[in-house]
């Protein structure tokens, strides 16, 4: 008989099994990525998404209190005196009209999922206490990711709260906001910075992981995955467990798309839901490899049998070129994500669609969510600038339900933020016209005053 729960390459001509004790980020036998694979037969399964309603009266409880492992009879892979949560997940579904309208939506279609309310300020805690949980299972002691800044800070945070590893961090040269960073380095992570963008790093922390025996807790460790895959449940949950017509995310490493469409493949082979909601992946215009793959060279998950030759092709390309990904987004700032094949998945089951946006049309996209008193990092704001473009392609109907996810809190690069909204325009052009940004079009600039009360005055009489 074999075990409930495996580990599972995602490659149907291969399909090799492994135990959840094994500590592998890829099949031994293919080298394809891996799924958390549940029989679910064998587990308990509740028979309605609404018996998760009565945890929120056992919130006193740790495991009911997390917002991943309330839903831990989705993600049975760990007994519960293994589970590690610092209550992450306390996250919110907000309807949004101000940004609806700039959507082009209509009133109450628009739902924003922020999940800036993490105890490190990103969506990386719902993977990160799943990955520490596995961790723990394994016996680890150091755990270690490649970052552009949010899985970082996520990793150091957990491993300060839980002592229960030791961890290191890859960041590329200049590559990671200081909002981030800060976090890092006040949790007390090893911090090592190579010469190199997040591709390098990822890299050099997947040959450092194998060769010293580190556990590696980026998304593609399978682990991760499930964690994010709850992000989906709260989002339902507030939704009184209907689903929406679609869900837009900002694609980086792609691991948040490949774990929603997991969530509601899982779901509806569960008899939960009757149907999955569309996914709507969105590139930043300065780091689209994903776009560039599946909207211009036609690139598919095909049921697993899809051609990889395109991909290597353009990798090829983005070497000989010596192509690095560049935008103001930085969290989603990769070139090589290395979830392609799971998103790919993710697509297909979810008929999504992919698109890019530029840096203005993300920023123009943030300054919406900020008014609206939702502050967001940049990469997050890139789900709300596709969904408008969606929106005036009509792809997306002005009626129909828009779960736009914000994966970051406003702090977290507070540069661009205030570079957006500043009076001086040298710093404005240091920070964002570089980035081929022209115009801020939602400023909220400061209003310079004499120190006088009389003209203090005016100013608020004039201005307020």
């Amino acid at each position: 008989m074999t075990d409930p729960v495996l580990q599972r390459c995602i490659s149907p001509g291969c399909a090799a099994g492994y135990s959840v004790d094994e500590v592998i980020t890829s099949c031994k036998a293919c080298g394809s990525l891996l799924d958390v694979e549940y029989d679910w037969g064998r587990c308990a399964v509740p028979k309605s998404l609404r018996s998760f309603e009565e945890k929120w009266s056992r919130r006193f409880e740790p495991l009911c209190l997390s917002g991943v492992w309330r839903f831990r009879e989705l993600l049975p892979f760990a007994p519960a005196e293994k589970i590690v949560t610092i209550g992450e997940g306390q996250t919110l579904l907000q309807t949004a009209d101000g940004v609806a309208k700039y959507i082009g939506l209509n009133s109450g279609r628009c739902f924003l999922q922020y999940e800036g309310l993490n105890p490190s300020g990103s969506f990386k805690d719902n993977g990160m206490s799943a990955a520490f949980t596995h961790g723990r299972m394994t016996g680890a002691k150091r755990a270690a990711c490649a970052s552009t800044g949010n899985t970082s800070a996520s990793l150091a945070l957990y491993c300060a709260v839980s002592k229960l590893m030791r961890g290191i961090i890859f960041i590329g040269s200049g590559r990671i906001s200081y909002g981030k960073l800060s976090q890092a380095l006040d949790y007390g992570a090893l911090t090592v910075q190579i010469a190199g963008d997040f591709d390098d790093a990822m890299a050099r922390v997947q040959e450092v992981s194998k060769s010293l025996g580190i556990y590696l807790v980026n998304s593609i460790n399978p682990f991760r995955l499930e964690g994010q895959k709850t992000i989906m449940y709260r989002v339902l949950e507030a939704l009184r467990w209907q689903v929406p017509e679609w869900i837009v995310v900002p694609g980086g490493n792609l691991g948040n798309s490949s774990a929603f469409g997991k969530a509601f493949f899982e779901l509806k082979q569960l008899g939960l839901i009757d149907r999955l909601p569309r996914l709507a992946v969105i590139n930043a215009a300065g780091a689209n490899t994903l776009h560039e793959l599946y909207q211009k060279r036609g690139v598919r998950w095909g049921g697993g049998k899809g051609s990889t030759q395109p991909v290597i092709q353009y990798y090829g390309q983005l070497d000989r070129d010596g192509h690095r990904a560049s935008t103001i987004a930085s969290a989603i700032e990769i070139n090589r994500p290395v979830n392609l094949a799971k998103c790919l998945r993710a697509l297909e089951w979810c008929d999504g669609v992919v698109r890019e946006a530029t840096d203005q049309e993300i920023l123009d996209a943030k300054a919406q969510v900020g008014a609206g008193g939702l502050g967001c990092e940049p990469a997050s704001a890139a789900s709300v600038a596709g969904a408008k473009k969606l929106v005036s392609e009509g792809v997306i109907g002005r009626d129909e339900r828009v779960v736009c996810i914000l994966t970051g809190h406003q702090l977290k690069d507070p540069t661009a933020t205030v570079a957006y909204h500043t009076t001086d325009q040298e710093k404005f052009n240091e920070v964002l016209g570089s980035r081929g940004v022209k115009r801020a079009a939602f400023a909220n600039r400061a209003v310079a005053v004499p120190n006088e009360l009389d003209e203090i005055i005016k100013a608020i009489q004039l201005y307020g």
